[in-house]
């Protein structure tokens, strides 16, 4: 059980630098510091937001329309904060018999 447990934490770790570095670069592309045209960030732009366009798609279908501002992927951080820190530590005193 705690192998999973740390399996989970690393994959959490893994999600929320994906999420990061998609809003840096969605951060730069919308100021103009860097463009699409370049072949490398068009390839990584469509890679991050393959990734996590099936995570913010719910999200964005129940959070009312901002249209310049993406609150999806502040909401998916708050989630994973809340399971890291408050899921994932009661999950691993539940499996060894402490007090949750």
């Amino acid at each position: 059980m705690i192998l999973f447990i740390q399996i989970l934490q690393v994959l959490i770790d893994v999600v929320w630098w994906i999420i990061i570095a998609q809003f840096i670069l969605s951060i730069l592309i919308a100021f103009n510091v860097i463009n699409t045209y370049n072949s490398f960030i068009a390839s990584l732009w469509q890679g991050l937001e393959r990734l996590t366009e099936p995570v913010y798609r719910p999200i964005r279908r129940i959070l009312p329309d901002t249209k310049p501002l993406d609150l999806a992927p502040m909401v998916v951080i708050i989630g994973l904060m809340i399971l890291d820190r408050a899921i994932i530590p009661a999950i691993y005193r539940a499996s060894i018999g402490g007090p949750i």
